[in-house]
C-alpha cells in the first residue's frame, strides 16, 4: 500500500477522508468489553468525559468546533457493515473461533447505537461528554480521541506548503524506519501496534502498521485496531481496560464491596472469556495492593498488562508474586504498554525474555532505573514479554515540522468514564499523576486501597 501522504493532506477532502471510516476503527478490547457490558450491564447508565492532561495546550484554539461537530455526527450515522460482522463471527481470535455470540452480533447489526454528546468550549479547552446507557457510550472513547487527535493534526497540516508537507512526512518516515531497523532480526521479539487512541491520523497509522508487518515479520504480532486487522488480515490484539473495574467500583455499596469489586471484575470476565484473553490489568487502584489481596485462582490467568508502573519494577513484582503462588513465570505473559519507544522495548525484551535469546546484553541499553542489579539479567527467559507500542509508534512527529514548531507533538488526551448510575468513577493507577475523579472520592479510594507501590511520574503522552 503506497499513499502519498503529503499530497493527500494538501488536497484533503472531508468526504474522502472522514476521521472515523468504520465502527471497527477502534481498539479490539472495546468490542470485547462491549459484549460483556451488553451481557451483564445492559441498563447501567454512565458518563464519559474528555480530559486534556496537557492543559497548557489550548486545544480549542486549534480545532474548529463546527468541524468537530460534523465529525461526531458522522460517527453517529455509521453502522457495522455485513463484511465486518462476518469477520467478527467467523475469524479466529486468540486461537478461538466464535468469541462473539450470535445474539451480540445480531444486536450490533440491528440495535447498536451511539449516544448523543454534549460539547462546549471554556478557557481554550474543549469540554466533551457522552451520557446514557453504558452500551451506547463506551464506544465513544476511541472515536472521540481519534477525531480530536486528527483534527489537531489537520489544523497544523494546513499551515504547511506542499513542499513543507513533503519534508514533514519524509522526516517522519525516516524516523519510523530508524526504529524498525533497530528491531529487525531481534530473536524472540514480540511487538504490537497499540496506537489508535493518540495517532497522528488514520492514514499514518495504516502506513505504520503496513510498514511494521512488511519489515518485522513474525516479530510484529498484530494491531489493536480492529479495522486495520480486518483490512490487512492481521491479528487483532487486546483484552480489557480500566473502564470495567472503575464502573463496578462506583456501583459498590460500601467500602468492603469496593475493595472486592476489583476481583469480581475478573470473575465476570472469565465467565465470558477464557485462555489467552485472561490478561489482567491490575493497576486501576494500584498493582501492589491488587496482587497482595488477590484470590489464588487469579494466578492461573494467562498474564498481566503493565500500564502505569515502571515496567521493570512491575514485571519483577509479578514474577515474584507468581513464584510465591507456586506458578511458573516462564509460562506467563507480561505486556508493557505505557509510553514505550525502541530503547524501552529492546531493554525490556532483553531483561524479561533473556539476553542470550535476544542476542543482546544488558549494557546495550540505558534506562531511567540504572540502579537495577545487573545480576538479575539472565540468559534464560524469565517470562514471555510483549510490547504494546502506542503513541511513539503512531504519532512521533517530534522534530519533523519544517517550521520548527511543536504543533505535531502528541498530547495526552483521554476520554474516561466519570460517572456510573450517578456515582463518581475513580481511577488511582500506579502513578499519582494519572489519578482521576473528584478529590474527595480519590482520597476515599486511597483509604480503602492504600498507596503502597504508587509513584509520581510526569505523564508524557
Amino acid at each position: 500500500m503506497i499513499i502519498n501522504l503529503a499530497e493527500r493532506a494538501h488536497n484533503h477532502n472531508w468526504e474522502l477522508d472522514p476521521v472515523v471510516r468504520s465502527l471497527l476503527d477502534t481498539d479490539f478490547y472495546k468490542l470485547l468489553m462491549l459484549q460483556l457490558i451488553w451481557k451483564h450491564f445492559p441498563k447501567t447508565r454512565v458518563e464519559f468525559t474528555l480530559l486534556n492532561r496537557h492543559s497548557a495546550v489550548r486545544i480549542a484554539d486549534t480545532i474548529h468546533i463546527e468541524e468537530l461537530k460534523v465529525q461526531l455526527q458522522h460517527v453517529r450515522g455509521l453502522r457495522f457493515r455485513k463484511s465486518e460482522l462476518v469477520w467478527l463471527a467467523g475469524n479466529t481470535f486468540y486461537g478461538r473461533r466464535g468469541i462473539f455470540e450470535p445474539a451480540f452480533l445480531d444486536w450490533l447489526e440491528h440495535d447498536f447505537r451511539l449516544s448523543d454528546y454534549h460539547l462546549s468550549v471554556q478557557d481554550g479547552q474543549i469540554h466533551l461528554g457522552f451520557e446514557g446507557p453504558w452500551t451506547e457510550t463506551t464506544m465513544w472513547e476511541l472515536y472521540a480521541l481519534a477525531i480530536l487527535d486528527e483534527l489537531k493534526t489537520r489544523a497544523h497540516l494546513k499551515t504547511l506548503s506542499e513542499f513543507g508537507l513533503d519534508i514533514l512526512y519524509a522526516r517522519a518516515k525516516t524516523k519510523l524506519w530508524g526504529k524498525i531497523e533497530r528491531l529487525r532480526g531481534v530473536p524472540g521479539l514480540s511487538v504490537a501496534d497499540f496506537g489508535t487512541r493518540r495517532r497522528h491520523s488514520f492514514l499514518w497509522q495504516e502506513y505504520v502498521v503496513v510498514a511494521m508487518a512488511a519489515n518485522l515479520g513474525s516479530s510484529f504480532i498484530g494491531t489493536s485496531n480492529a479495522f486495520l486487522a480486518h483490512k490487512h488480515d492481521l491479528e487483532a490484539i487486546g483484552t480489557n481496560a480500566h473502564e470495567i473495574p472503575m464502573v463496578m467500583a462506583a456501583l459498590a455499596p460500601d467500602d468492603e464491596a469496593l475493595k472486592q469489586s476489583q476481583y469480581e471484575v475478573l470473575e465476570l470476565w472469565q465467565q465470558t472469556y477464557e485462555g489467552a484473553l485472561r490478561v489482567m490489568l491490575p493497576d486501576t487502584f494500584g498493582t501492589t495492593q491488587f496482587l497482595a489481596g488477590a484470590p489464588d485462582w487469579v494466578a492461573d490467568w494467562t498474564g498481566q498488562r503493565v500500564d502505569s508502573k515502571d515496567p521493570y519494577i512491575a514485571g519483577d513484582e509479578y514474577i515474584d508474586w507468581l513464584k510465591v503462588r507456586g506458578r511458573n513465570p516462564g509460562e506467563k505473559l507480561l505486556i508493557c504498554s505505557d509510553t514505550l519507544d525502541v530503547d524501552a522495548i529492546l531493554g525490556l525484551h532483553a531483561y524479561f525474555a533473556g539476553t542470550m535469546a535476544s542476542g543482546l546484553k544488558p549494557t546495550d541499553f540505558f534506562h531511567a532505573a540504572d540502579f537495577y542489579d545487573r545480576r538479575k539479567w539472565t540468559a534464560e527467559r524469565r517470562i514471555r514479554f510483549s510490547a504494546g507500542w502506542g503513541t511513539l509508534l503512531t504519532n512521533d512527529f517530534r522534530g519533523c515540522n519544517p517550521n520548527a514548531g511543536d504543533g505535531f507533538d502528541p498530547i495526552s488526551l483521554i476520554c474516561k468514564v466519570s460517572m456510573a448510575e450517578g456515582r463518581p468513577a475513580v481511577k488511582l493507577s500506579d502513578n499519582y499523576s494519572k489519578a482521576l475523579g473528584p478529590p474527595s472520592e480519590i482520597e476515599r479510594y486511597r483509604r480503602v486501597f492504600g498507596t503502597v507501590g504508587i509513584s509520581n511520574v510526569p505523564v508524557i503522552a
